[in-house]
């Protein structure tokens, strides 16, 4: 009998990839939605009877204790950028944690973020840093991974600036601060290899960073030469864009909260010293060796456009 895995959030950006290593290494996957029709386009990536969907929402106890009862391990890649941090980053993840726990599963996989600090100012790395507490406080041998910024082709941070790189002037907030953007695909065979091998990994945390360090400019510039645009990069000082971080938290559309404004106070990047890719034997890709193949679709003539030199 294959391993079954539950999967919390596996119609989520990183989720489909991770349902895809699972499947692609035999396992049965269980995946766990609010609205379980929106992984129903998952089904297709395994073999029949691979696949199995159910209705769970990691803020309901009950809802999470029937869905992960029979897992050999579960995963929970829930995560919000806005909302209630705490209902979800620490309520659910001991939701999660418990029903695990009380179900005799055999490995359980958390996935935070660099920056998680149960003492931060920003209300989102604070709740991650406390749902990792809460995780470990019930279930010790949790593997716990923390990705810096993901990209990928359906993402919603590289794809962001790309489509603001088409403006004439292309407006760019903490230029200065370091980020490690992480390729989906990286994570995802990460979180497959610790849920289906837990004797390596169980009780663990790991910081997943890509193998370069950029500052927002100069990832915004790289990004606008990539997608065949030349835009004025302008640097928004903090006053200015502190100000806007004040307005994010009542006005629509505003481009940053206050809570991120928070989390950009400090670099993106792995602790020094901390465990990472290495212990997974993945090399991870950076960007430019990925990101050009889906950014063409922001040039002025698509795919037909010049390369950028």
């Amino acid at each position: 009998m294959t391993a079954l895995v539950t999967l919390f959030g596996g119609a989520g950006f990183l989720g489909r990839y991770v349902a895809q290593e699972l499947l692609k290494a035999g396992a049965r996957v269980r995946l766990a939605e609010r609205d379980p029709k929106r992984a129903f386009f998952i089904k297709p990536l395994g073999g029949l009877g691979q696949t199995q969907f159910a209705a769970a929402d990691i803020t309901r106890a009950e809802s999470v204790a029937r869905v992960v009862q029979g897992s050999d391990a579960v995963i929970n890649l829930v995560g919000i950028l806005k909302g209630d941090f705490e209902a979800v980053h620490i309520g659910g993840a001991r939701n999660v944690a418990e029903a695990a726990r009380d179900a005799g599963v055999g490995a359980l996989v958390h996935v935070s973020a660099i920056g998680a600090d149960a003492d931060a100012e920003s209300r989102y790395a604070r709740s991650k840093g406390q749902g990792e507490a809460a995780v470990r406080a019930v279930f010790p041998q949790a593997t716990v991974l923390r990705p810096s910024i993901i990209f990928g082709p359906d993402d919603h941070f590289v794809n962001r600036f790309a489509q603001m790189a088409r403006m004439p002037v292309l407006p760019v907030i903490r230029g200065g601060v370091k980020l490690q953007p992480v390729f989906v695909a990286d994570v995802a065979r990460a979180v497959a290899a610790a849920a289906l091998d837990p004797a390596r990994f169980a009780g663990r945390t790991f910081e997943l960073g890509g193998p370069e360090t950029l500052s927002m400019a100069d990832l915004n510039a790289w990004i606008a030469k990539a997608a065949g645009r030349d835009p004025a990069i302008l640097s928004i000082p903090d006053g200015a864009a502190r100000l806007m971080a004040r307005l994010g938290g009542w006005a629509p559309g505003a481009p940053i909260t206050w809570d991120q404004w928070l989390m950009l106070q400090k670099d993106n990047v792995a602790a020094g010293g901390a465990e990472g890719f290495e212990a997974f034997g993945i090399k991870p890709a950076p960007l430019e060796a990925v990101a050009p193949g889906w950014l063409v679709q922001y040039r002025r003539h698509g795919r037909f456009a010049k390369q950028p030199a």
